[in-house]
């Protein structure tokens, strides 16, 4: 890993904070994390075992999250955004995925890359689906992991895993933490690793925090986008979509109906996984990842 990397800053006036592994005279990787969750999310050790593959991976914290630009000021109704989406009304918010799509090419800028490989986790999913169709010309390979392609996921959502995005995470330090573990018992299922948990929430903390209303501002992002379906069915882009089986957020079929609609995509349908990386399924999650991308 590099240390000390300095903040890519947009031309849109957005500060992305990042951080590298491996050579950067191999192939790219951008790997795109979900809903207010930090890059730190990718564990050094996932990243060292990508760029074992060849790669010089890149991670970064998306707008609203960790050490990026935070857009203060700028309240949001989540639930409001929700019925308007629900509704095919107009939904308000301060930007969109094309946007967060855009802040991944402004990276790419900053970094003087012409393209890369793209890999995303749930909302960071949503984001790569974005950037492949609206930024082809810079897509080398889409990796599209625990994500849709549009709202209908979260009608088949669990109640409990649902009600996780409209709970906003308590201040009080022990409180966040209670959460932060029960959040992991929802989403991990069988996978929960509580030292894991333990572990990000230490790392995103000395980075911050969480912050919900940035949180809030990136979920009515994905109320506001509308579906992709008719743009992904027109994809030529080498595709490859991971998903668990046992995932309540965003459950399996999403990611099967991904496949289906991307020409070509390759499905990786994975056993017990949830909606998270554990760790003892990343030498199975790295190797598929890095074969994939290699082979293109």
């Amino acid at each position: 890993m590099i240390a000390g990397m300095p903040r890519a800053q947009l031309s849109i006036g957005i500060e992305l904070e990042y951080d590298t592994f491996g050579d950067p005279a191999d192939p790219a990787l951008i790997l795109v994390m979900g809903l207010g969750t930090q890059m730190v999310a990718w564990h050094p050790r996932f990243c060292g075992m990508l760029a074992d593959h060849g790669l010089f991976v890149v991670r970064f914290d998306n707008r609203d999250c960790g050490l990026s630009t935070r857009l203060e000021d700028m309240p949001v109704d989540v639930v409001g955004a929700l019925q308007a989406a629900v509704l095919g009304e107009p939904v308000t918010s301060p930007y969109t995925l094309s946007h967060l799509a855009d802040d991944v090419a402004g990276l790419l800028d900053y970094l003087e890359l012409d393209g890369a490989h793209i890999a995303g986790v749930s909302l960071g999913g949503m984001i790569a689906q974005t950037f492949a169709i609206e930024h082809r010309e810079r897509t080398t390979t889409l990796t599209s992991i625990m994500s849709s392609p549009d709202l209908m996921a979260f009608s088949e959502a669990s109640p409990e895993a649902i009600a996780l995005l409209f709970t906003p995470r308590p201040t009080d330090d022990s409180a966040a933490l209670e959460a932060a573990l029960h959040s992991g018992q929802v989403l991990a299922g069988e996978f929960f690793d509580e030292r894991a948990v333990l572990g990000y929430e230490r790392a995103a903390s000395q980075r911050g925090g969480a912050y919900p209303m940035g949180t809030a501002r990136q979920l009515c992002a994905i109320f506001g986008s509308g579906s992709r379906e008719e743009m992904l069915r027109q994809l030529k882009v080498p595709t490859l979509v991971i998903h668990g089986e046992a995932d309540p957020l965003i459950p399996p079929s999403a990611g099967r109906r991904t496949a289906e609609l991307i020409p070509g995509a390759e499905l990786m349908m994975v056993e017990k996984m949830g909606h998270d990386l554990p760790m003892p399924l990343w030498p199975l999650l790295t190797d598929r990842i890095g074969e994939f991308v290699r082979s293109t």
